[in-house]
């Protein structure tokens, strides 16, 4: 494997993608996965990668079965699990380990997408708020005493803000306690799986936010679906494993209307469009892939499209984001600063 990986902790999907990737490589040579085991584990670049590979062929050594040994070691996602047992049972185990790889990259690809957008207002946020309260508590007295130097003092709005830096100077701790609480909610909405619901839930409920979400688990589902119909699987079978790939609630909704629909004898792609999974031009793709016989291959071009369609989006609201944080930062700046800077100059001309 590429990366480091340590002993107990679940692989990332990069971790994931190469390792399916070195073993479809050594499959495609004619090497059995066993060997193909031990080969890895000569070129092990770490103690913990070798750990796990050891672990890994001792399983294999007492099961004979690859997805046996990967289940045992604790380490990777059920639905590689599922795939990687269809692909030992279905004789096509280098396929379904190349297309593995490919789909644990898109997801990752998926993954950067996303804290690249959350990461730099975050960022630019935490910067606002530190700039404006070192204007509050630090400069703000400094411009104190050059009025009362000359014989006045701060009125109105910058007396105003000079007494918001008194508080928060008298009640600093608390008021670190405060930012120490909003750091652990961020944490929590993005590290935990209750927050991360939480935090989904708030999105949808934003018109703006709503289709990113919506995109994202579309792209998800119609990647886990090509991996599942390449591997030779019917599309009834294939719904039930991509099934569990989702952990949007509301998107699991759709997948059970369309799973209904699908039991109830219709067309998968009529299924798609009539749970509202595919729209416009995506349905009609699907339509056509059900009609061709092609579905493996236009489920791998919507992810495609989704991933594009989603990047573009990101890109498109960072490109928005920046300026205007930087702008309301400028703005919030610069009134503080007239806020004392007009009072100052009137009283110094009239000296």
């Amino acid at each position: 494997m590429n990366k480091k990986v340590s002993q107990g902790k679940p692989f990332s999907n990069m971790e994931i993608s190469a390792f399916c990737g070195q073993i479809s490589l050594i499959l495609k040579s004619g090497i059995s996965s066993m060997e193909g085991i031990t080969i890895m584990l000569e070129d092990a670049a770490s103690s913990e990668e070798k750990a796990i590979l050891e672990q890994i062929l001792e399983q294999m050594q007492e099961s004979g079965s690859l997805c046996q040994a990967l289940t045992e070691s604790g380490l990777f996602p059920s639905y590689m699990l599922h795939m990687v047992e269809i692909g030992e049972e279905t004789g096509t185990l280098d396929e379904v380990m190349e297309s593995l790889s490919i789909h644990y990259e898109q997801e990752e690809n998926i993954s950067k997408s996303i804290k690249n957008a959350v990461t730099y207002p975050m960022i630019m946020g935490g910067m606002m708020v530190v700039v404006i309260i070192v204007l509050l508590v630090k400069v703000m007295p400094i411009f104190n005493q050059v009025f009362i130097q000359l014989g006045t003092e701060m009125t109105g709005f910058s007396r105003m803000l000079m007494d918001l830096g008194n508080i928060i100077n008298r009640y600093s701790i608390a008021l670190i306690v405060l930012l120490l609480a909003a750091a652990g909610a961020i944490v929590f909405c993005t590290r935990t799986k209750k927050g991360r619901e939480f935090f989904r839930t708030a999105g949808y409920r934003l018109k703006f936010i709503r289709p990113i979400y919506e995109e994202i688990a579309a792209c998800r589902f119609a990647s886990g679906m090509a991996l599942t119909l390449r591997s030779g699987l019917n599309p009834e079978r294939s719904m039930e494993l991509v099934h569990s790939l989702s952990d949007d609630p509301f998107f699991l909704e759709k997948l059970n209307t369309c799973q209904e629909h699908v039991d109830n004898g219709e067309d998968l792609s009529e299924a798609l469009h009539a749970a509202g999974i595919f729209s416009g031009v995506y349905a009609r793709m699907a339509s056509i892939g059900s009609k061709t016989g092609s579905m493996d291959q236009v489920m791998s071009r919507l992810a495609k499209l989704y991933q594009d369609d989603i990047d573009s989006r990101m890109n498109n609201a960072l490109a928005v984001l920046e300026p205007t944080l930087v702008i309301v930062l400028s703005l919030i700046v610069g009134v503080i600063l007239l806020s004392v800077m007009l009072p100052l100059t009137g009283i110094m001309s009239s000296l």
